[in-house]
């Protein structure tokens, strides 16, 4: 640190100072990039990390968006705020045994806070929020980057100089174009990396501002160490990642403001003096005072650190539970391995893999599970070269960091691994299984480290090139490509056909990519191609038991059951605890009508589900058609209770009472289910024909209006109210409505005939009337 007493003789003191601090070893000097004013610097980063995915602000809610928003109740104006602390990402309740046991609630605020302002499920305000926070991290990054290359000095009036301003400008493009970091920014889900990353940031560069020098001459500022522990404490809260900042504030503690050379640190730790006698415990706090660690704080520092770390953690733990997240072998298949060799090669390939989308981000892809990357098994597997690599490289960048005599060399290439490794640790599988293969979100944080070491590298190759302009070229073009490479894949996250899609030429062996497709194209209509798709998912993962429930369904829906109820068999032969499979096995037997079996299944699904309306509503159905009208009433009562807005089974309750002669009940039925779902046309249809034969005209006639006004294209509506006017006497009325119904059907069952009775009626009356 430099400080200095302000002298009112200099003239330009600040830049004295800045010319003082350039006398020390600099990557500037040797990199040939543009040299921009700070503010000019972060315009340029701002604007180019916006060009790069500004074609994703109004995007559809895509993949995991499903889920952690549209799904999740936690954003619903109903669902208590206080709520939110003892949920996890998805909703789930951190106590269940289904929790994945990943707690951002503040992610989840900002979700609810985006809903609220936009009135419902609007995708675009989403995405613009994650734009700009991604922006605004890019910005950042200049400011950290000209911190962790050029050091931490200040002028005599606190300002903070930056010495590495043509490097922090390049590192902090190479961070705000890096193709990987689409994910992160195009899918909404990412905003827990976006915003842990900006409380990460920001708690860096508060730990940075202990160190300048205040009025009393203090050499840190305690109250800025207790910031940047809330800091780091706010960006847990967003993502898990973020507590990692607390390690690395301690490694940039140590280096950058102790200089401490770690190995002339351990030698001086293990020296012992022969002549000093006394106890082991004093003699390693003598050996520290010595190494200079005492005298400047770094201790209490890094205690500080540590206990608000400890006690974050441990808050953490008592709020999530001692039960570890629920994952399954398709997730992260390595990680049920029974070899230690076996997880232990996979591990390292996955690792090698993350570091190879640093390096080279063309193969993108939005999941990498299910056999995507299938299991090294053995070290004849040529994949083993990988591992070999990546460690050779790693290897010999920590010996550089060291070993070497330059401490300008050993502090950026230190804090390049730092921020490269520490960030990746709770994706790493070493101290707890992931639910995840590789995951592109997971490396936003650790690109940091990334881009120091490239930016490193860059500086050693300018030092010694002739033509460093030819070089400069060489990294404007990658910046460029980069720049490209965002914006196209920024347009395949924009709709999930394009998203899962282009996932089939990355991963042609992850099963959840044929069914992904398979899916995005059943819901939208078209069977057989997804019967396709689904198809080769079971082929590539014979266990995969969501595809054969989807696959079951449409086999079911094309009434090829026999080869439907094999697959739904199979799947809770598989899965016994699968509901939906089990409801929709069920429905396969009822269709084939093996009643008894149809009920087992149905009661199965109940008992692996305790609140599952529509198994109740299809269980309804079959006691229906065995004429058990009281179980079905009661199954058809207990799935409104379970979901006040099941309209089909508000519906069929008010048809069987209707059919039975249950008239008053019917209507009773039909009254409290149109106060639940006061706009639902087909309630208001069924309702106005209990009325109608309950000679209740006038009601029945606004009622059935009321339906057509909804669902003006319904030709049972118009044939319906015909009837009623043809009861009540409104001949004409019924002969125009009867006329409609027909138009759009004409084959409605009973219409015609009906309109031939009141034809010869109405030439009756015109015979009387002659």
């Amino acid at each position: 640190q430099i400080f200095n007493q302000h002298n009112d003789k200099a003239p330009s003191l600040e830049q004295a100072f800045h010319r003082m601090a350039q006398m020390e070893p600099n990557l500037d000097h040797d990199v040939s990039w543009f040299l921009l004013p700070s503010y000019w610097a972060k315009m340029v980063v701002a604007l180019i990390s916006f060009l790069c995915f500004a074609n994703s602000y109004d995007g559809d809610f895509v993949f995991d968006d499903s889920e952690a928003i549209i799904n999740n109740k936690d954003l619903r104006a109903e669902t208590p705020l206080g709520d939110l602390w003892y949920h996890d990402f998805w909703g789930s309740k951190l106590s269940s045994n289904t929790s994945h046991k990943s707690y951002r609630p503040l992610t989840v605020l900002t979700f609810r806070i985006n809903y609220l302002f936009a009135g419902g499920f609007y995708p675009v305000g989403f995405h613009v929020i994650n734009i700009i926070l991604h922006c605004a991290i890019s910005v950042l990054m200049v400011d950290v980057f000209s911190i962790l290359l050029g050091g931490l000095q200040f002028s005599n009036k606190g300002r903070r100089l930056n010495l590495a301003p043509k490097s922090s400008l390049l590192a902090a493009l190479l961070f705000a174009v890096h193709p990987v970091h689409t994910e992160c920014v195009a899918g909404i889900v990412g905003r827990a990396d976006l915003l842990c990353a900006l409380f990460f940031l920001l708690s860096f560069l508060g730990y940075c501002k202990a160190f300048r020098e205040n009025k009393e001459g203090h050499t840190f500022s305690v109250f800025w160490v207790l910031v940047s522990v809330v800091l780091g404490a706010i960006a847990m809260l967003c993502k898990e990642q973020g507590i990692t900042i607390l390690g690395l504030n301690a490694v940039f503690d140590a280096l950058v403001i102790n200089k401490i050379n770690l190995l002339e640190l351990i030698r001086k730790l293990l020296y012992k003096d022969k002549a000093l006698e006394v106890s082991g415990f004093l003699s390693f706090f003598l050996s520290l005072e010595n190494a200079g660690l005492l005298r400047k704080g770094l201790l209490f520092r890094i205690t500080l650190l540590m206990c608000g770390g400890a006690g974050i953690l441990y808050i953490r733990w008592r709020i999530m539970g001692t039960g570890p997240p629920a994952f399954t072998e398709v997730d992260n298949p390595a990680s049920f391995a029974d070899s230690l060799f076996v997880r232990a090669i996979n591990y390292n390939y996955y690792y090698s893999l993350n570091a190879w989308l640093l390096l080279c981000p063309w193969w993108l892809c939005f999941d990498w599970s299910m056999g995507c990357i299938p299991l090294i098994k053995s070290v004849s597997d040529w994949r083993i070269i990988a591992l070999a690599a990546l460690w050779f490289c790693l290897i010999g960048l920590i010996c550089q960091a060291l070993c070497s005599e330059d401490s300008h060399k050993r502090r950026i290439l230190t804090l390049g691994l730092g921020f490269l490794i520490i960030p990746f640790l709770p994706a790493s599988n070493l101290f707890f299984r992931v639910g995840f293969v590789v995951a592109e979100r997971v490396i936003y944080l650790p690109s940091i480290g990334y881009c120091i070491l490239f930016t490193y590298g860059f500086s050693l190759l300018s030092k010694q090139a002739k033509k460093k302009k030819i070089l400069a070229v060489a990294v404007l073009g990658i910046l460029l490509i980069n720049v490209m490479r965002c914006a196209l894949r920024s347009s395949q996250w924009r709709s999930e056909e394009q998203l899962f899609r282009s996932a089939l030429s990355v991963c042609p062996l992850n099963a959840k990519v044929h069914y992904n497709v398979g899916k995005n194209l059943a819901d939208k209509g078209n069977q057989t191609a997804a019967i396709k798709y689904y198809r080769e998912a079971v082929r590539l993962n014979p266990k995969y038991v969501h595809a054969m429930n989807n696959l079951g369904n449409i086999l079911k829906e094309r009434n090829e059951l026999h080869e439907a109820e094999e697959l739904l068999s199979l799947a809770v032969q598989i899965q016994p605890d699968f509901a939906a499979a089990w409801m929709n096995l069920g429905i396969v037997q009822n269709s084939l009508r093996r009643f008894e079996e149809a009920e087992q299944s149905y009661w199965t699904a109940i008992k692996h589900r305790k609140k599952y309306p529509d198994c109740y509503y299809n269980l309804g159905r079959l006691y229906a058609d065995l004429n058990r009208h009281i179980d079905a009433l009661n199954a058809w009562r207990n799935a409104t209770v379970l979901k006040p807005e099941h309209s089909l089974a508000w519906n069929n309750m008010i048809i069987l009472l209707d059919n039975t002669g249950n008239l008053a009940q019917a209507e009773a039925v039909g009254r409290e289910a149109l106060e639940l779902i006061p706009n639902d046309h087909s309630l208001m249809f069924s309702l106005a024909n209990v009325l109608g034969k309950s000679q209740k005209y006038k009601e029945s006639e606004a009622l059935f209006l009321k339906a057509i006004k909804a669902n003006p294209n319904a030709a049972s509506y118009h044939g319906n109210l015909a009837v009623l006017y043809h009861r009540w006497g409104n001949l004409d009325l019924a002969k125009k409505h009867y006329e409609v119904s027909l138009k759009l059907d004409p084959m409605a069952p009973g219409t015609k005939e009906n309109y031939n009775l009141l034809r010869r009626k109405l030439e009756q009356l015109q015979k009387k009337g002659g």
